[in-house]
């Protein structure tokens, strides 16, 4: 399947993606090269704003025997196996601030709901040949597993979005000439959906959102909806919210959709056919990375001319929401980077880290509030490792976004290599900035002096309580990007014997000296002194 003080005192938070070369004793095997690199952040006004919880990821309903490419890799980790209970899945979870969980997926479309009147049988998943779409039969989910779901959520704080199934009570597509085998048509039928929703409101669960099938819109993938029909079917889904929690007394859930990779004409028709207030939260799909099986991801995501490219349909999302649907925010729905479950020898390694921490801030100056990754676990792009539910490399990025990269999104530039990325936020719990920098150099230490674009020399004075610069520096497993180990400062990141996820201190560095990026390696820093005006409002 294809998130007040006076001057004196702000603090800057800074973020690099690169490798350890001439930053405490790195790995390296070839000589390196030196380069002196003078970033500029623009600390007046700020250029687009994420949500306080922008990291999310994904839990999906994909089966043990979902195999890609002569491997199965979801073992027990979609949501029928998964354990709910494994502490160390809690515990990852409980690391955020409070992460966002969505569960959903290519399979969403074929499950059924266990509650209510109208379901008499629950069968179970299985590969079939015919009638399934992705080659498995229809799910069901029972009331004791749903239950289950909300326990994990309220004892971790996560933020749950739930995706509903949008074909069901709709007519099969026809082959030609009378169909294009795809197309779905007919209404929605939204039974099965009141039942699960009113068992939910009667429980007290707390539901963040609701969102719409998966991947329908467009040309589809497996099913297809027409713009103005889907358009229908969620007008449909939010009155029946709207009722069933106003008749409760609760907090409405926010409404979501289509889920799906971003068309143009499709999206735009879709806007405009819901009106205001309709969809609260534009959801896209995207693996631009491309199949999982590609031997060249490797050199993809190291690649930033190849990583650019998705930059367009981030802008295009965002122009459609100005142009028809202002009231909408634009989020990543899913991101797996390559489909078919990633890359069996990348998507859990270090190396994907030049993808995914790259994307979260590009996304983010392209004003997309939240970045759902494919997956939190399960296949082979799972934040945690499928069988032990260790963290891979990427959940360390994330884990530092979510604590020091805030809401306000700043204009950060450098002209010297375009192998080093710049992104740049105010910091989200101490004044200052957020500056993100990768670097996707092999051979290139960069050694970097951060500008104020209104030419203000941050002051020189440390305040002793507040310490030296913050850096958290990340680094592959001896040297190897393709390492499932990541280093932090010099020092591996595992989980406690208590299976309690790891403390991440800074190391403290001077403020007047440059901060030193290795190549391919990661790094947070915390400036103290920088002074953004936009960061203090």
């Amino acid at each position: 399947m294809k998130e007040k003080m006076g001057m004196k005192g702000i603090t800057v938070v800074c973020i690099v993606l690169l490798w350890s070369c001439c930053f405490h004793g790195g790995f390296a095997e070839q000589e390196e090269e030196e380069e002196d690199v003078k970033v500029t952040v623009g600390g007046v006004t700020s250029m687009a704003e994420i949500d306080d919880n922008f990291i999310c990821a994904t839990i999906d309903w994909w089966p043990s025997d979902k195999c890609d490419y002569d491997q199965c890799p979801w073992e027990l980790a979609g949501l029928f196996n998964l354990d709910l209970q494994n502490t160390l899945l809690h515990n990852a979870i409980k690391a955020f601030s409070r992460m966002r969980i969505r569960i959903g997926g290519s399979l969403q479309d074929q499950i059924i709901y266990k509650v209510g009147y109208g379901i008499h049988d629950c069968p179970h998943m299985k590969k079939v040949k015919k009638g399934g779409l992705f080659g498995f039969s229809e799910g069901c989910l029972t009331m004791q597993r749903w239950d289950e779901v909300n326990n994990l959520i309220n004892q971790t704080g996560a933020l749950l979005t739930f995706g509903l199934n949008a074909l069901y009570g709709k007519d099969k597509p026809e082959p030609p000439p009378n169909g294009d085998n795809i197309t779905w048509t007919g209404d929605w039928d939204p039974q099965n959906a009141r039942d699960l929703i009113e068992y939910t409101v009667s429980k007290g669960y707390k539901i963040d959102s609701y969102e719409l099938g998966n991947e329908l819109c467009g040309e589809g993938v497996s099913a297809r909806i027409e713009a103005k029909q889907y358009a229908k079917d969620l007008l449909k889904l939010r009155g029946m919210v709207k009722e069933i929690y106003k008749n409760a007394g609760a907090k409405m859930p926010k409404i979501m959709g289509p889920a799906g990779f971003y068309d143009k004409k499709w999206f735009n028709t879709f806007l405009e056919t819901t009106g205001p207030q309709s969809v609260d939260r534009l959801t896209h799909h995207t693996y631009n990375l491309g199949a999982g099986v590609d031997p060249t991801l490797i050199n993809k995501v190291q690649d930033p001319y190849f990583l650019s490219q998705i930059a367009q349909t981030y802008k295009d999302v965002s122009d459609s929401i100005k142009s028809f649907g202002p009231w909408a925010d634009a989020w990543i729905g899913e991101a797996g980077g390559a489909y078919n479950s990633g890359g069996k020898n990348m998507s859990h390694s270090f190396a994907n880290g030049f993808w995914y921490l790259d994307q979260l801030g590009m996304s983010a100056t392209f004003n997309h509030k939240v970045f759902c990754r494919q997956s939190l676990i399960g296949g082979n792009y799972g934040l945690l490792n499928t069988s032990t539910f260790t963290p891979n490399p990427d959940y360390y990025g994330a884990l530092l976004w979510d604590r020091l990269m805030g809401n306000k999104v700043l204009a950060a530039t450098q002209n010297d290599s375009p192998y080093l990325r710049v992104y740049s936020h105010c910091s989200k719990q101490k004044s200052g900035i957020s500056i993100l920098i990768i670097n996707m150099s092999n051979t290139t230490c960069f050694r970097i002096k951060v500008k104020n674009d209104m030419n203000l020399h941050p002051s020189r004075d440390i305040n002793e309580e507040e310490g030296g610069r913050e850096e958290y520096h990340l680094s592959p497993g001896d040297g190897d990007i393709q390492s499932e180990k990541v280093y932090l400062n010099g020092h591996l990141l595992s989980v406690t014997e208590g299976l309690e996820i790891p403390e991440m201190r800074p190391k403290l560095v001077d403020p007047s000296t440059d901060i030193v990026v290795a190549p391919h390696s990661f790094l947070f820093a915390l400036l103290k002194d920088f002074k953004a005006p936009t960061c203090m409002s």
